[in-house]
């Protein structure tokens, strides 16, 4: 009875094994789904579409873009984490959904590591440290000397506290002795219009959002929030230049739900790399804010060792910050 009962799952292992060699083989036999986590026309989302517009071409089928926005990106992962693992659906990932949110959020309902394969890191989201135009500074370390100068004269604007630019501007606090007064604003576009009017003096702003406002001088960039320059403004140094190892980009990565075939990830992984050199969206992505790898997108392998790495950057960063799970 025993050896019938070992016989028959192994047949049904051995089926198993081959319905998945069959669908990574014809794969995708329908529309591709990517879920995206945040709101339809944010700059995320624009991204992600143009990209899935060029997989369509690479992929000989469509691939559709859902929004899933809400509850800090948790909404969309969950999402994403419970599809059928069988190729057609996918998670343009923030670096909040795979690397903040874990040491951010008590109970997280999803796990980055456990729920989801890496299929390849697409695109890093910058972050710009600016001022309001009046303010007698044009670097890094002027801002600093000033605001040692004057401790806790001066403001400085983000969308949260425990979002990606509050956590910076702790960093910038922690790491320098400064003692900027963070203002949390829940509609991110007001605290830029008060930056420019001067009723803040500082700023930490995602590049997509105070772009133009930077090349029309209404705003002054004083430093990228990273480790190196990036391709949207390559003579601006970055705030790596001026303090050691600060380095607070958002990232964003396509991810698989867990249990996908390796066949099927490697062939999402290439298509991806060959739609990132589509001079569309070599063009575009800078304006939006994001930069890509002008060598490609790397390997599943690569975006798994860059997650894990990310990992342990924002559990040191938490600890050093004092920063507890809600």
């Amino acid at each position: 009875m025993i050896v019938r009962a070992l016989a028959f799952a192994c047949a049904g292992f051995s089926f198993a094994v081959t319905a998945s060699a069959q669908t990574a083989s014809t794969w995708p036999q329908r529309p591709v789904t990517l879920i995206v986590s945040q709101a339809a026309g944010a700059s995320p989302d624009v991204m992600a579409r143009l990209i899935a517009d060029k997989l369509g071409k690479e992929l000989h089928q469509g691939v559709v873009v859902e929004n899933k926005p809400g509850g800090g990106n948790v909404v969309g992962a969950v999402a994403a984490a419970r599809a059928a693992p069988d190729g057609h659906t996918f998670f343009f990932a923030t670096s909040a959904a795979l690397a903040n949110n874990v040491f951010m959020m008590k109970d997280l309902p999803y796990d980055p590591v456990k729920d989801f394969v890496p299929v390849a890191l697409v695109t890093r989201s910058n972050q710009v440290i600016v001022a309001t135009p009046s303010l007698p500074v044009k670097t890094l370390s002027e801002l600093i000397a000033l605001e040692k100068a004057s401790p806790g004269k001066y403001s400085l604007g983000v969308d949260g506290p425990r979002n990606l630019a509050g956590v910076t501007a702790q960093a910038l606090n922690k790491r320098t002795g400064t003692t900027f007064v963070l203002v949390p604003y829940p509609n991110i576009n007001n605290a830029v219009q008060d930056t420019i009017a001067g009723r803040l003096q500082v700023g930490v702003f995602s590049v997509s959002i105070v772009e133009s406002q930077i090349r029309a001088g209404t705003l002054r960039a004083i430093a990228m929030a990273s480790a190196k320059r990036v391709s949207a403004f390559p003579d601006l140094p970055a705030a790596g230049e001026t303090i050691p190892g600060f380095d607070f980009a958002g990232w964003f990565m396509v991810m698989a739900p867990a249990g996908t075939p390796a066949d099927i990830v490697t062939k999402m992984n290439d298509a991806i790399d060959r739609a990132t050199h589509d001079s569309q969206v070599r063009e575009m992505a800078p304006k939006l804010g994001f930069d890509i790898n002008p060598t490609g997108v790397g390997s599943p392998k690569d975006a798994s060792d860059f997650l894990s790495s990310q990992l342990t950057l924002w559990e040191k960063t938490t600890k050093e910050l004092g920063i507890e799970k809600q």
